[in-house]
């Protein structure tokens, strides 16, 4: 160590050259960065206040007692879903909307997830006819209630295909509507979903006939002008559900996690989806629609190739085919989010399935910039080479690999002598701050205004995890991305594993129901 410390330090004209320049290059990379997350903030606040000027008057109640609301097809992956299968599909069961079916597919589960369903939901087999559009794993077989009260659902058996995408797939083939949404069975949803995620959809519908125009003078037709701004997908905050209190598949009261991890991420969620998403919103260059909850327009979907089983991040994958597809066929498209949290999903409390679940989002990151590389920069693709790629791949993928060099640059630095402390120290305590005040604001504009938790207390317990953020859970978060990319360039098998649920009944406080949440 001393003959490697010395060859650096002695005055080497080269390495003080290479040190110069990417001391320059990481204070440009860094402010850059800080630009453009304060103006997505500034971004999101506008977003979200549009959001609730223009849904302050909208009755919902309509869309709910309307026969012609569009058909959703709720599809829900379940693998060794046991332990939350019967919750959650209750929870599904009662979503307000007046069009709808619940697809659950038991993706080869090896526990008694199956049982459970046939026992609690009185299955049979039935014969179904359906056209396979997207690849996936054999059906074995396809499951019916003979309760009326649960004529809604649908249980399909089928191989298991090793990953959420195949058995997406499967639920997309046998869905009857033309939009469908995909969640997990690890989630609980606001009953008003559906609701609000179909809205955008419905809005374009509106302006399509706004768009008709007059009667042609020539031939006396109106002729429906086919340039309008498709939607074709549309997603919501998620928050976690560890903590709350649950009952029949219901949520009674929202808390933040009690545990220290899921409490992490809850406050990472919150800012990744009131800041970011919304903030992208507003200049229609949403990144992805999350796993967990996300409404997609089926006829797209399709026609870009469904979900692909062998990708590590299967969410944005589709929502790059699809953004893809329109541009490739010069079609408008938006994708649209809703501020308001609608899906509650249990987070890893083990730090072995967290790290498992980050590293996979890394390596998943990683592979979509290598398979659709032709995106990035390129103008052709519009906002989505030039400012969703382009930020991805500058801000998201090199993020982890800049700091993890810049960690050890600033090691060399300390064991030659060369470290300048005074600037050093002014430059960690301004970006400490800046990283707790953007989540703060995130947090504090989150509250005031949806007014999720109870008390302020809980809010402010929230808060405190920003201040703990850079020493503790931001250092995993690293490593995690770090061994992400690594099992990425060396292709190493990825065990998907367990999620290992509580279960909401562990968390639940069995109190009279008085409303949900919401």
């Amino acid at each position: 160590m001393h003959s490697i410390v010395k060859f650096f330090s002695e005055g080497n004209g080269f390495w003080d050259t290479i040190g110069t320049f990417y001391q320059s290059a990481v204070f440009v990379y860094g402010t850059t960065l800080l630009f453009c997350y304060a103006l997505l903030a500034m971004m999101s606040l506008i977003s979200i206040r549009n959001y609730m000027k223009k849904n302050a008057s909208v009755n919902y109640d309509i869309i709910v007692e309307s026969p012609l609301a569009p058909g959703i097809s709720v599809i829900a992956p379940a693998f060794n879903e046991g332990v939350t299968i019967i919750q959650n599909v209750r929870s599904l069961l009662t979503l307000n909307y007046p069009r709808f079916e619940v697809i659950i597919i038991n993706d080869g589960s090896t526990d008694d997830t199956l049982e459970k369903l046939i026992e609690e939901y009185q299955l049979i087999q039935v014969d179904y006819a359906y056209r396979e559009k997207l690849n996936s794993q054999p059906i074995r077989r396809i499951f019916r209630s003979t309760n009326h009260a649960f004529d809604k659902l649908m249980v399909v058996d089928k191989v298991n295909g090793k990953s959420k995408a195949d058995a997406s797939n499967a639920g997309i083939n046998v869905s009857s509507y033309n939009y469908f949404l995909c969640t997990d069975v690890d989630c609980i949803l606001d009953k008003d979903t559906l609701i609000k995620l179909i809205k955008p959809f419905m809005d374009q519908e509106t302006t399509k006939i706004k768009e008709i125009g007059e009667p042609c003078p020539e031939c006396g037709f109106v002729h429906i002008q086919e340039d309008h701004t498709r939607v074709i997908a549309s997603g919501a905050t998620l928050r976690m559900v560890n903590s709350c209190e649950v009952d029949g598949g219901l949520l009674i009261r929202v808390r933040p996690p009690a545990r220290f991890l899921p409490r992490f991420q809850e406050m990472e969620y919150i800012r990744a989806f009131v800041l970011g998403k919304m903030g992208w919103d507003l200049i229609n260059s949403v990144p992805n629609v999350s796993g967990g909850l996300g409404m997609f327009d089926k006829e797209i979907a399709v026609m870009a190739g469904g979900y692909d089983p062998k990708s590590f991040g299967e969410d944005m994958d589709l929502i790059t085919r699809m953004c893809a597809f329109m541009k490739d066929n010069k079609k408008k498209y938006s994708i649209r989010y809703v501020p308001m949290t609608l899906c509650w999903t249990e987070g890893p409390t083990t730090l072995k399935v967290f790290g498992r679940q980050r590293s996979r989002w890394a390596r998943g990151l990683a592979q979509i910039m290598s398979i659709h590389h032709k995106i990035i920069f390129n103008p052709k693709y519009g906002r989505l080479g030039t400012v969703v790629f382009a930020y991805n791949f500058l801000y998201e993928l090199l993020a982890p690999i800049i700091e993890f060099t810049g960690i050890l640059f600033y090691i060399y630095l300390i064991l030659t002598g060369q470290i300048n402390w005074p600037y050093a120290i002014i430059l960690i305590i301004f970006v400490y701050t800046y990283s707790v005040m953007i989540t703060t604001l995130a947090l504090l504009w989150d509250q005031v205004t949806f007014r999720y938790y109870k008390t302020w207390g809980e809010v402010m317990g929230l808060c405190l995890m920003a201040f703990l953020e850079p020493f503790v859970y931001h250092p995993l978060i690293l490593f995690f991305s770090i061994k992400g990319y690594v099992n990425f360039i060396f292709n190493r098998k990825h065990v998907w594993g367990n999620m290992q649920r509580q279960g909401f009944g562990a968390q639940t406080k069995r109190k009279p129901v008085l409303k949900a949440t919401g």
